[in-house]
């Protein structure tokens, strides 16, 4: 392992309160329920019953059950988790959307070092937001998070609304032949291009499952789309569903969910009003592409509650820096494919090509220290990413440890809301505003994660 420099952290040297909430399981009505406290989590193999052939060998899975579990936070509560590596090979935890410590991170060789098979890393922090998030490796990212590493993480708040119920849905494709089994995770033809897809789509690991919902009820839908390919444009068949957040914050304005576009890495919180008969079926589809996909249903039980969407108050607003636009520097940030000899194969998971990049530079590799950042911010001035993508493809950006407020865009309307992550459409030119309120060196990249490991990936630094 090349030597970390300045960056070099000592592992196991934070200490907080253990987390008071615990692990709710992925698809459970009520998420307010809480399991017992959850002080360590395991990265390992599994079985995985992922189709009707058999258990799909070679999984990875966090926790003692089959199916990453939900992480439940309260916005402002002191959290400590211990990860615990069962794995024969390296990894860390990236604490997605979430605005923490730099040093919790878990990025190797910019914020923390491997955590190595059979050692382990403490997490602690304190998440200053609510809203849905999620949790995955970043080291060996398109092995680990193909296989299975990639849980949601809820940040709850005390002030939310009432629902009648809350399911959560882990949305992911696996890539498997025809007898059930892992095959090559991705093609470099593909990587190219759009990216290596799935041949089996699931939600919280099951084909299409159904949940059922009290008949005329309120249900807080989370979703996470956790693949490391797809795009999906959602809609929902059989009920009324409203977005009320997007990437962890509030909607400023909440509207209906009609063929809206998500990302890898991003998330939506639906307000999904259900059918007033009971044995009713609402169904969540993605409908791009050819042939429309049933995600997943949800079936009316019971008498109806009869309950109004437009009763429910509003979700409470996340402390975010508003920027100043009129003190604000601008930085240029152009995607584009790239012509780089291949790089060496770095241990924790480059794949030996170099396709992409940001401002000409393909990330090096996971393989020694990074490249210098590709720029350098104040703490707590105003920027504006200025970005173009004159690639034909689509890409899911994502900034670590910050937020920014999408806004000008050449190609799309844009709502007024916040995010961690911005799906850029084929010649869009885009501005992403934001506060550099959180200190340190912040990993963005594309959340195509073949676009990642072969060069667009890169990071800003904020003193």
């Amino acid at each position: 392992m090349a030597m970390l420099t300045r960056r070099t952290l000592m592992k196991g040297a934070l200490v907080a309160g253990a987390y008071a909430g615990g692990i709710g399981l992925a698809g459970n009505l009520g998420g307010s329920a809480r399991a017992k406290a959850a002080t360590s989590l395991a990265a390992r193999r599994t079985e995985a019953m992922l189709t009707e052939h058999g258990p799909t060998k070679g999984a990875m899975t966090y926790g003692d059950g089959e199916v990453p579990p939900v992480l439940r936070l309260r916005r402002g509560d002191p959290f400590a988790l211990r990860l615990d590596n069962r794995l024969d090979e390296p990894t860390t935890i990236h604490w997605h959307g979430l605005r923490i410590d730099n040093r919790m991170d878990g990025v190797p060789f910019l914020t923390q070092p491997y955590v190595y098979g059979g050692d382990g890393f403490d997490y602690a922090f304190t998440p200053p937001d609510a809203g849905t998030y999620w949790y995955h490796p970043h080291c060996n990212t398109l092995t680990q998070m193909g296989r299975g590493l990639a849980g949601v993480l809820v940040v709850e708040d005390p002030s939310d609304p009432a629902f009648d119920a809350e399911i959560v849905l882990n949305l992911r494709d696996w890539r498997l032949g025809g007898d059930g089994q892992f095959i090559a995770q991705f093609r470099p033809r593909d990587a190219a291009r759009a990216g290596t897809f799935g041949t089996v789509r699931t939600a919280n690991w099951r084909q299409s499952p159904q949940y059922d919902a009290p008949a005329g009820g309120l249900v807080r839908l989370r979703l996470a789309a956790t693949d490391v390919t797809r795009i999906l444009a959602l809609s929902v068949e059989g009920a009324e569903a409203t977005v009320i957040a997007r990437d962890g914050n509030p909607a400023r304005e909440r509207f209906a969910l009609d063929h809206l576009m998500i990302g890898p890495g991003q998330r939506l919180d639906l307000a999904l009003r259900m059918p007033d008969a009971e044995g009713t079926v609402a169904v969540l589809r993605d409908l791009r592409g050819t042939k429309p996909a049933a995600l997943a249903s949800f079936r009316a039980v019971g008498a109806s509650l009869k309950r109004d969407v437009r009763d429910l108050p509003a979700l409470a607003a996340n402390p975010l820096p508003e920027p100043d636009l009129s003190a604000a520097t601008q930085i240029p940030f152009i995607l584009s494919a790239s012509a780089e000899e291949r790089p060496k194969d770095g241990i924790c998971g480059s794949l030996g090509y170099n396709f992409w990049a940001i401002n000409k530079v393909p990330w090096a590799d996971d393989s020694g220290d990074p490249t210098a950042p590709l720029a350098e911010m104040k703490a707590g001035r105003t920027y504006i990413f200025n970005v173009e993508n004159p690639t034909p493809q689509l890409h899911p950006l994502h900034l670590h440890g910050l937020v920014f407020r999408p806004m000008n865009s050449n190609k799309q309307a844009i709502r007024p809301h916040f995010s961690d992550t911005y799906l850029i459409q084929p010649d869009e030119k885009v501005q992403l505003a934001l506060v550099a309120d959180n200190p340190g060196d912040w990993v963005f990249h594309c959340h195509i994660i073949e676009h990642q490991k072969t060069g667009m990936t890169s990071y800003v630094r904020v003193t």
